[in-house]
This record gives structure tokens, C-alpha cells and sequence, in this order.
């Protein structure tokens, strides 16, 4: 197409210059649905509808998972590779309150606060003693690596080495058009949403909320505005651990069958979808994570499914060469 001799920019023109002025966030919405315009150009609707929902029932655990990841990430500067392994962990729980007698929605809840209550614990006897101590960047680093070894070996050595389930009934569908989900996938999907929608209310309006947010911005004016830098502290913690039960629950529910090393496969995605969304940005993590989901579900249209951990890896360095700073990140203003 030739530009009007009048001098005004043609239809390409026009449309690259509306492009160009659209934020990041807007951007990628742009690029998912021409993505998913195409697949359903060249693969049908009901294969492509099949994968994008599926695509979102996982990103909906991956981008609560990165919340906590990068909630962590932001208050304490911390690389926590152990992260994975809790949510491992909220699901052997969820097991364990399950064969005490508990059922499954009471246990679920149980194991939630249960892996809230390991995460504590991880603070109280590891990384204060290590802060107090000076620990390097990589001494912590490698703490991190050792806590995952030992949170899942624990969880191998009383729970086995097998694939488990939570008991529930896998089996039963809803049909929607050409678009088959199962009940408990629905289910995750559902809470997952509501879970995060919890998380983010609370971040933004409580009064705690507010005060983890100063002290991720600006640790030594938070602690001279008078927030007790311990007690945030803790706290962030627990919400993370809270956020890795529930991811962990969520993950074993909508997939069914799961083994003690699925935290650690699960890991890439978690820094990938915090790493998409813009670091410290929980907002951004979720943004990332229904990136990282909706991705390796589509690939399942043109690879095997044993290819997804490979096409997240392949969009985060993508992304990291376009978007450095992450789809919510800010650009760091040097001194």
C-alpha cells in the first residue's frame, strides 16, 4: 500500500503510530489475542479454545505462585529457590489433614495454613540468622538451594516417592460447546481468581498491606516512618506462605497427579511469570503468570507437551531482550 500523494501517512503508517503509543501491558493483550486469532485460524476453534482455557487454569496457579515468590523478592531481596518446594508442600499436607479425617475442602484450608506456618519457621531458623550473621548474596543462594533439598526429601521420606492424588473425583467434566473442563480444574480456576483478587485487595487497602508495600519501596525510611521492620517481616512470610499453599493446593487439584518433585519443575515458571511481570510487582506477576500459562499451552498445538518448561524458557529471554524491565516493571533511574 503507497502513502496518499497529500502527504498523510498511509494505513500502515496510522496503525504503527497507534502501536507505538499503547503501553506494554496493552501491547501484550494486542499480541494474545493475534496469537490466539491465528491458532484458531489454523487449528480450529475448539483446539485452540481447549488450549487457552487450559492455558488459563494453569497460569492462574503459576501467577499465584509468583506472587509469592516476588513478594519475597521485593521485601527482602531474597532469590528463594526453596520457594517451589512449599508449594509441595501444600499438597502433602492437604494428604496428611486428609487421612487424619478430614475432608477435602477442611483439609485443604488446613494444609494452606499449614504451609504458611512452615514458611515462618524458615524465617525464624534460617534467614534471620543468616541476616544477623552478614550472609553474603550467595551464601543465601545456596541456603536457599539446601532448605528446597531438605523441605523435599522431608516430604519424600513420610510421603513416598509416587505419584499421589487428593482423592477427589478427576473424572467428572463440564462441556461447554466444543470446550471440555474438568470440575475440579473449573473449581482451581474459580478460587484461584477469588485467591488473588484476596491477596491484592489486602496488599492495597489494610493497613499491613500498606506497610509491606513501604517497606519493599524504601526499607530504611519505612523503618523511620515507624513500621516495625520484624513484624513486617514476619508477616511477609506468612502471606507468602498462604500464597504457596494455595498455589500448591490449586496445582495438585487441577492436574490431578503429582509427585514430590513437581515444586521444582514448577520453579522455572515461577521466575519466569515474576520475571515477565516486572520484579516486585504482584500485579505483574499474575500478568506473567497467565503469560507463561496461556504459552506453554499453545505450544501443545505445534510441539509435544514435554517441550512446555522449554517455550516458557524461550519467552523469557525474548521478553528480557524486548521488555528488560518486565510488562508492570519501571525503568531503574540512574544516579
Amino acid at each position: 500500500m503507497t502513502a496518499p500523494t497529500d502527504g498523510r501517512p498511509g494505513f500502515l503508517g496510522v496503525a504503527r503510530s497507534h502501536v507505538a503509543k499503547l503501553s506494554r501491558p496493552a501491547l501484550l493483550l494486542l499480541l494474545v489475542i493475534v496469537v490466539l486469532a491465528g491458532l484458531i485460524i489454523v487449528y480450529g476453534t475448539a483446539k485452540a479454545s481447549q488450549a487457552t482455557v487450559n492455558g488459563f487454569v494453569a497460569g492462574t496457579y503459576i501467577g499465584l505462585g509468583a506472587i509469592g515468590l516476588t513478594l519475597i523478592l521485593s521485601v527482602l531481596k531474597l532469590v528463594n529457590f526453596a520457594y517451589g518446594d512449599l508449594l509441595v508442600a501444600g499438597a502433602y499436607l492437604t494428604i496428611m489433614f486428609s487421612w487424619m479425617g478430614a475432608p477435602l475442602p477442611l483439609a485443604m484450608v488446613l494444609a494452606v495454613l499449614g504451609t504458611a506456618v512452615i514458611s515462618l519457621a524458615t524465617e525464624k531458623f534460617v534467614w534471620r540468622p543468616l541476616r544477623k550473621s552478614g550472609a553474603s548474596t550467595l551464601q543465601s543462594l545456596l541456603s536457599a538451594i539446601g532448605l528446597g533439598f531438605v523441605i523435599r526429601f522431608t516430604i519424600q521420606f513420610f510421603g513416598g516417592s509416587q505419584s499421589r492424588t487428593l482423592g477427589a473425583d478427576v473424572t467428572s467434566t463440564i462441556i461447554l460447546g466444543p470446550i471440555r473442563v474438568g470440575t475440579l480444574q473449573a473449581l482451581s480456576l474459580l478460587f484461584g481468581v477469588a485467591a488473588v483478587m484476596v491477596f491484592g485487595l489486602a496488599l492495597r487497602f489494610t493497613k499491613m498491606g500498606k506497610a509491606i508495600r513501604a517497606f519493599s519501596d524504601n526499607q530504611t525510611l519505612a523503618e523511620v516512618s515507624g513500621i516495625n521492620a520484624s513484624k513486617t517481616i514476619d508477616v511477609t512470610w506468612i502471606v507468602s506462605g498462604l500464597i504457596a499453599g494455595t498455589a500448591g493446593v490449586l496445582y495438585a487439584a487441577a492436574i490431578g497427579s503429582f509427585n514430590p518433585n513437581f515444586g521444582v519443575a514448577l520453579l522455572l515458571s515461577l521466575f519466569a511469570a515474576a520475571i515477565l511481570g516486572g520484579i516486585g510487582n504482584a500485579y505483574g506477576a499474575l500478568a506473567g503468570g497467565i503469560v507463561m500459562g496461556l504459552s506453554q499451552e499453545w505450544s501443545t498445538l505445534l510441539f509435544s507437551a514435554r517441550w512446555k518448561p522449554a517455550i516458557g524458557l524461550a519467552l523469557l529471554v525474548a521478553m528480557l531482550l524486548t521488555m528488560p524491565n518486565g510488562i508492570f516493571g519501571r525503568s531503574q533511574r540512574q544516579s
